[in-house]
């Protein structure tokens, strides 16, 4: 009786609030007994559970929140959220709807509201018929990115510190929002769908052999540093990391004033490891660019496509692909239609893969009107399987034998591996594995301005022109990018600390400050994890610097 009064009065609740506006479309419906009795509910359950099999005793009221739980919501609406939008907004048509609004999550711990996010209006479900969905929070088998994604940014954003150890309530709103214009504030509905869970959480036990600083071994090609630093500081990162605060991360290397200072490894690496950089080895083609450039293999980073290739062999030509010069493909400011950021680009890397030739691909891309070259920067990844392609058809031998033998091996580097494009050439684009004193010696390298042990392998101009903040990058406040290298400063108790570095997928990054005496390379495995760029930044701004410039 009290739950056929509870949906009475919801479903009252509904028509006085929105009775006002027709419905737009027509939806699925109420599509079962079990959806006609939890309408307006969050409700939660430990794995996919078809909407078939789903029963009320598979809702959830407590749940212990470990590394591989599987968390998921399933929502009953009582409309579909294009109906919902259309009260916020009766002019908009269905498609215009659907292009500026979607829903608003509200996380809630204990009561307190923590994170909201008005979620980008390509995510999620169908928006015009659906009234009820599942929406996994944890488990990405099913692929679904943005909910995953999602979450991980409400623990980034206070949720962490809010579940801490124990048992907490995790209340979970939905709202419908419409936002008119990129000028304007979005109009947000009212409260569509809700629901809590005793959400309990058990951080992994720590030993005290975790917390504590690694000693440091001989043999590193580096000077053991005596340099004081706050310890305390480097245990408390190094058990955040043991409890997976901070996750997937495998290695923390810090070189002050040329010499090891600190040497940690995690989750079953050690010295030896090959970590897998991704991107990271990107900038490893700049560093090659500059000594073939030094050696007269190429003339200099303007040298244009057209000396390379005979472009009108390819699709699409045109004299705008004539004109892209080296320097371009390393400032990644190409006018090719071609975005890694843009999952519908012609020129985005996941449709390069597949193909049999990654340089015919990238060379066959029709130009970007929009784009100018120089101009622009854009992440593009083809682009520097073109540079990896030039370098390998200019030096002597081709280019893995000619990094070895001007690069690795001056460097006292034998352990590494390439990845291969399918011609059998080293792959410029990502996937070098290599140590983390590996990664180390080739930061110090370009510290040092080019030069090692005497040596100098690198031109300290080139070095000079690569640490050069050469474009902006698009909505980044106060970031940069050099040639093939990231530019960007932390702020450490009111204090500016400027840093170019080398990053790649998982949150692999090498670090070289620009005023402080300092090369620190951290290597993670959080590939594809919204959490593997931004757990880095927090590591350095409130463990890692502030013990080091204590």
């Amino acid at each position: 009786m009290k739950r056929i009064l509870i949906t009475v009065l919801l479903n009252l609740f509904y028509l006085l609030s929105f009775g006002q506006t027709k419905d737009i479309v027509i939806t699925d419906g109420i599509t079962s007994d079990l959806h006609r009795a939890n309408i307006g509910k969050v409700t939660f359950m430990n794995r996919n559970i078809p909407l078939a099999e789903y029963k009320e005793t598979d809702f959830l009221k407590t749940f212990e929140l470990g590394q591989d739980s599987n968390l998921n919501i399933r929502v009953f609406l009582n409309n579909s959220l294009t109906n919902y939008m259309h009260q916020l907004a009766p002019e908009l048509s269905e498609d215009e709807l659907n292009l500026k609004g979607n829903y608003q999550f509200s996380f809630l711990v204990d009561n307190i509201l923590i994170y909201k996010e008005n979620i980008h209006h390509g995510a999620g479900l169908k928006k015009s018929t659906t009234t009820t969905f599942r929406v996994p929070f944890t488990d990405t088998s099913g692929g679904d990115w943005w909910s995953t994604n999602l979450f991980e940014r409400f623990k980034n954003n206070g949720g962490e510190k809010a579940l801490a150890n124990g048992t907490h309530k995790l209340t979970i709103e939905m709202r419908p929002y419409v936002k008119m214009d990129d000028n304007s504030e979005a109009k947000v509905g009212d409260l569509i769908a809700s629901g809590s869970l005793d959400l309990t959480i058990v951080k992994p036990k720590v030993t005290a052999k975790q917390v504590a600083i690694q000693p440091i071994e001989g043999n590193s090609d580096f000077e053991i540093s005596k340099s004081p630093y706050n310890k305390k500081k480097i245990e408390e990162l190094n058990k955040s990391i043991a409890e997976n605060s901070f996750k997937a991360i495998t290695s923390i290397v810090v070189i002050k004033e040329g010499k090891l200072l600190l040497e940690e490894y995690f989750n079953k690496a050690d010295r030896n490891t090959l970590h897998d950089t991704r991107s990271v080895g990107k900038s490893f083609t700049s560093v090659l660019m500059g000594i073939a450039i030094k050696e007269g293999f190429i003339k200099d980073e303007n040298q244009t496509l057209n000396s390379f290739y005979d472009l009108k062999t390819f699709s699409n030509y045109s004299t705008k692909k004539d004109s892209v010069s080296l320097k371009d493909l390393l400032t990644m400011t190409t006018a090719f239609d071609g975005s890694d950021q843009n999952s519908d680009s012609p020129g985005n890397e996941e449709n390069m893969y597949p193909t049999d030739n990654w340089v015919k691909f990238t060379l066959d891309l029709s130009m970007d009107s929009h784009k100018f070259n120089g101009k622009q920067w854009d992440y593009f990844t083809a682009g520097v399987v073109v540079l990896g392609d030039v370098l390998n058809k200019s030096v002597l031998g081709g280019l893995e034998q000619y990094a070895d033998k001007k690069l690795f091996k001056p460097l006292h580097i034998d352990k590494y591996q390439w990845q291969y494009t399918p011609q059998k050439v080293v792959n410029t684009a990502g996937g070098l594995q290599m140590t983390s004193l590996g990664l180390a010696k080739v930061g110090q390298l370009y510290k040092n301005q080019g030069e090692w042990k005497g040596q100098q392998i690198v031109p300290a101009e080139w070095v000079n022109k690569t640490l050069t903040r050469q474009i902006q990058i698009p909505e980044r406040q106060n970031e940069f990018y050099g040639y093939l290298f990231w530019n960007k400063t932390y702020i450490v108790n009111g204090k500016s600390y400027e840093t170019f570095y080398c990053a790649g997928n998982g949150g692999s990054k090498v670090f070289i400050f620009k005023d402080l005496p300092l090369t620190i390379v951290i290597t993670a495995k959080a590939y594809n994890k919204v959490y593997g760029h931004p757990q880095v930044d927090k590591m350095m701004e409130e463990y890692i610097l502030p013990a080091i410039l204590k």
